[in-house]
């Protein structure tokens, strides 16, 4: 096997060859006159010509003429409007290279290109910080697969050599997959993204809450009962919710990210730090009204105000964009968690027998209003500014 060049067998005692021009010249093989003009005719028309040799001489040639998806024009248009660049690296002579370069409107193209020319690309596109995905089904391919960053084989055409080198396999070999595959990855990043964002912030809140009482030297505002309840349901459902976000248009809009950025980046920073201030002011107001009662009252108001904040807090964590934008039931997980929560909120409250297990005061009408108004500014707040900053 001449890689990049032709194959060779015996078949019936016969040494053959099949190959490309560049296996002929090496090998030293003249094309006859007579099929010379054939195949610079189907050349010129972008086909590929496969020659063929026995017992190192010209035998004949095979044509082969490349078609090309119907879709698969309208997918590369939109892999750049994803900002992704399509790049077609092949072995094929330039006139076939051509010839499918324009069906799919491609304007980067590199043809005549062995094993090792595929791999010196990526390696520049590397070490210029590009992230490179390559697509192959060959064995020549193989190599150029394991050295980019996402190798995507063919899972039907595709041979095992390049199977076994991909990090991804197309099952139906359908170019129009990778849209999907690249939505899909956007999306589940965002979602782990706006996840941790949603954890972080709310145990900033209340981090800053008991720091800010022992500051202060005033009571402690939560019982270790009560961090255990907030702990368990709020950093559990909403959560699981918004990895739950479908995705949206605008996601493949963005710009790719830079896949050596890591997720604690000084706007991500800022941003938690503030929502947890927010959260954090929230839940100190309560604590303070409570005060007035008793330190029992405070920390009860303290506690409830926290839980249903972070709750509420689930839904500006469900993306940039504000909840008017998204769409209030575009995640009915969203709402199954914080029903499930204020529902389980309510038993701890409302129920006298749960009151000593989880060390809460009976409250007022008017302390549960407070409550579910101070826990909601937070949120009012929050969804005013994004509505500002996308404005």
């Amino acid at each position: 096997m001449w890689t990049g060049r032709g194959v060779s067998a015996q078949v019936s005692g016969v040494s053959v060859l099949a190959g490309n021009q560049k296996l002929l010249e090496e090998q030293q093989i003249s094309v006859p006159k007579a099929a010379q003009a054939d195949i610079q005719a189907a050349l010129q028309k972008g086909c590929t010509v496969i020659h063929m040799v026995a017992d190192g001489k010209f035998a004949g040639y095979l044509v082969l003429s490349d078609t090309v998806r119907t879709e698969s024009a309208g997918m590369i248009a939109q892999l750049k409007d994803l900002n992704v660049q399509p790049v077609l690296l092949t072995g094929d002579h330039e006139n076939a290279a051509a010839a499918i370069a324009s069906q799919l409107q491609m304007t980067e193209v590199h043809t005549n290109c062995l094993p090792e020319d595929k791999m010196r690309w990526i390696a520049d596109k590397q070490q210029k910080q590009e992230s490179v995905c390559m697509m192959g089904d060959g064995v020549n391919d193989a190599p150029a697969l394991k050295k980019a960053d996402i190798g995507v084989a063919m899972g039907i055409t595709g041979t095992e050599v390049s199977k076994d080198a991909a990090d991804m396999i197309l099952s139906d070999d359908n170019f129009a997959t990778i849209i999907k595959a690249v939505a899909n990855g956007r999306n589940v990043y965002r979602n782990i993204k706006n996840a941790i964002l949603f954890l972080l912030s709310g145990n900033t809140a209340g981090i800053l809450a008991v720091l800010y009482t022992s500051l202060m030297g005033l009571p402690v505002p939560f019982t270790p009962v009560h961090l255990l309840f907030i702990n368990l349901l709020t950093d559990s459902l909403p959560a699981l919710a918004i990895g739950m976000e479908p995705a949206d248009d605008d996601l493949l809009k963005e710009k790719p990210r830079n896949p050596r950025e890591g997720i604690l980046t000084r706007g991500f920073m800022i941003t938690m730090i503030t929502q947890g201030l927010l959260i954090a002011a929230a839940s100190m107001t309560a604590y303070h009204i409570g005060l007035t009662v008793s330190s029992a009252m405070a920390s009860t108001i303290a506690f409830a105000t926290l839980t249903l904040a972070r709750l509420f807090h689930g839904f500006n964590c469900r993306g940039s964009e504000s909840i008017f934008r998204l769409g209030l039931t575009s995640n009915r997980y969203s709402l199954y968690a914080f029903t499930a929560g204020v529902s389980l909120l309510a038993l701890v409250i409302f129920i006298p027998g749960l009151h000593s297990v989880f060390s809460v005061a009976d409250l007022p009408m008017t302390a549960l209003g407070q409550i579910v108004g101070l826990a909601f500014m937070p949120t009012v707040l929050i969804q005013i500014m994004k509505i500002i900053r996308h404005r």
